[in-house]
């Protein structure tokens, strides 16, 4: 029970800190220095995470992945939608 309280904590703390570039990238559109390769690859590993969190049956892995995996998604198309306006 100890360990899946420190999980849900780094969970909390991780999908947090990731929150103000999500909300910076939507509100202001400014993704020029938001690399594409990077946040391919983030998500990339972040949605592997999740499939490791299904698999070992981690709630505190599956939450704070899915979250993640939603913003990161979410960046990461409106950066590919900013190329594709250029």
């Amino acid at each position: 029970m100890t360990s899946d309280l420190i999980g849900y904590a780094a969970a909390l703390l991780t999908t947090a800190a990731f929150l103000p570039q999500v909300l910076h990238s939507w509100s202001s559109r400014d993704l020029a220095g938001i690399s594409l390769s990077m946040y391919s690859l983030f998500t990339l590993g972040v949605a592997l995470w999740l499939v490791y969190g299904i698999r070992l049956q981690s709630w505190p892995i599956i939450l704070a992945n899915a979250v993640t995996l939603t913003l990161a998604g979410l960046v990461l198309i409106l950066k590919i939608s900013h190329l594709r306006r250029k």
